[in-house]
């Protein structure tokens, strides 16, 4: 029986980027001329991932060998990995986005197959590798409403009357629990950015200059103060960075509209379909449900799709801390010893959805090793930094900075740390609710 330990080589991604850096541990020659961003890990049929020494794509093997995925999953999910694993490097904003739920995905990928290749939903997860920035989420209405009081610029793309209309709506209720006023809220706000959305590209090119002139000339007080979770000087820089990137862009005027967000190394933020969001620079470890779906609406020179975006959205609010995650410790592993267990750590991201989870493992000395129990369901593990060796049965292979390997349902797998640097793993996987008896959680996969 072979051991369900593959080395795999993944593909799509540029110089000085973690995504070129992983690639390169196989095959792919980084072209000091090209920009890097993505490197998939998985089944999707845009970008399959290989097995390293045959050369057959992991999405024929799960589909030949219905054991490496389980048979729960294989059913559930067509014999196709249920998630997307990827590393993401962003030196430059990557398009302000949504992705569709299942549904609208479905119908998307009906009318328009080339601009939706999939019809799948896709909710996805975000860890920093790297110091991060991007933004995710429609702000506090109170924090809307003071950039349209205070930078001139948007309130023209608005609109007075949708202006007005969206503080008379909003004033003295922005934070109430009653479902009819937090309706009331989405559909102001929706009016609102729909109207901003719909500003026409002479008018953005008009008042993109204004808005760039009262960033630089204002500086810290850029666009007065009573925001507590973005500075004026942040806000001021930021959109002095973004316009370098896209000029006179209406994405420069949707920052008003959504939390911007920093994450350090090893901190998450959680994306359910059909929330906004945009990516503006980092390297990050990034899972999602299997699919390649994208509404874009900004920052970007690709298709843009603004009707299906503001229709699309949830159109919550809330401060950025909401979104973010909060990790657990993984308690289905165990470290060697006392020592190591102070030292090293195997922290779990468990978003509420069933597709997947990541465990990030960092083990802080040579020596120091952990064994994780064997999960009914497939998982593929990404090493970041470090070296050492990884094991499933008899079957032993080195681990370094890039190297991706899948490991099969029900396998025990073992992390060793030999070199003098920190090793760190990624590792995604997916495990149906009830399937292994004492490891379920809320949502199942543990």
């Amino acid at each position: 029986m072979q051991v369900p330990l593959l080395r795999l080589q993944c593909g799509k991604t540029g110089k000085d980027s973690a995504a070129a850096r992983y690639a390169s541990a196989t095959n792919f020659t980084i072209e000091s001329s090209k920009p890097y961003a993505e490197l998939w890990m998985g089944t999707h049929p845009s970008n399959p991932s290989k097995d390293l020494t045959t050369g057959r794509t992991l999405l024929d093997l799960v589909q030949d060998n219905q054991s490496l995925m389980s048979p729960a999953i294989a059913k559930r999910y067509e014999q196709k990995l249920p998630f997307l694993f990827k590393v993401l490097s962003i030196n430059k904003a990557l398009s302000i986005q949504a992705h569709p739920n299942k549904k609208l995905a479905e119908q998307l990928h009906k009318s328009d197959p080339k601009n939706y290749p999939d019809d799948n939903h896709k909710p996805e997860m975000t860890i920093a590798i790297t110091p991060f920035d991007g933004l995710c989420g429609f702000r506090p209405l109170a924090e809307i409403a003071h950039f349209l009081q205070n930078v001139p610029s948007l309130r023209q793309l608005v609109g007075e009357q949708q202006a007005k209309k969206f503080e008379e709506a909003t004033s003295g209720q922005e934070t109430s629990t009653d479902p009819s006023k937090a309706q009331e809220n989405k559909s102001a706000l929706q009016a609102a950015f729909t109207s901003l959305m719909s500003a026409s590209p002479d008018d953005v090119s008009k008042h993109a200059p204004e808005l760039i002139q009262q960033a630089e000339k204002e500086g810290p007080k850029f666009a007065g103060t009573g925001v507590e979770a973005t500075s004026g000087k942040t806000l001021s820089d930021l959109m002095q960075r973004l316009n370098t990137q896209f000029p006179n862009d209406i994405g420069l005027f949707v920052t008003f509209f959504l939390n911007y967000v920093t994450l350090s190394p090893g901190e998450a933020m959680f994306l359910k379909a059909d929330d906004i969001h945009a990516y503006l620079s980092g390297d990050i470890i990034e899972c999602m449900a299997a699919s390649d779906n994208v509404v874009r609406a900004g920052f970007t020179p690709k298709f843009k799709d603004v009707k299906n975006l503001t229709d699309m959205l949830t159109y919550s609010y809330a401060p950025i801390e909401e979104q973010k995650m909060q990790p657990t410790d993984y308690h289905f592993c165990k470290m060697n010893t006392e020592a190591y267990k102070s030292s090293s750590l195997a922290t779990l991201y468990d978003p509420p959805i069933e597709e997947f989870a990541v465990v990030r493992t960092a083990l802080k000395s040579a020596g120091s090793k952990v064994t994780f129990e064997a999960i009914d369901g497939p998982s593929i593990v990404i090493c970041t930094q470090g070296s050492g060796t990884v094991s499933v049965g008899p079957k032993t292979e080195e681990l370094k900075e890039g190297y991706v390997y899948f490991v099969g349902a029900t396998a025990e797998l073992v992390v060793d740390s030999s070199g003098s640097e920190e090793l760190v793993a990624f590792r995604a996987f997916c495990e149906l609710e009830g399937e292994v008896e004492g490891k379920g959680s809320t949502n199942g996969k543990m």
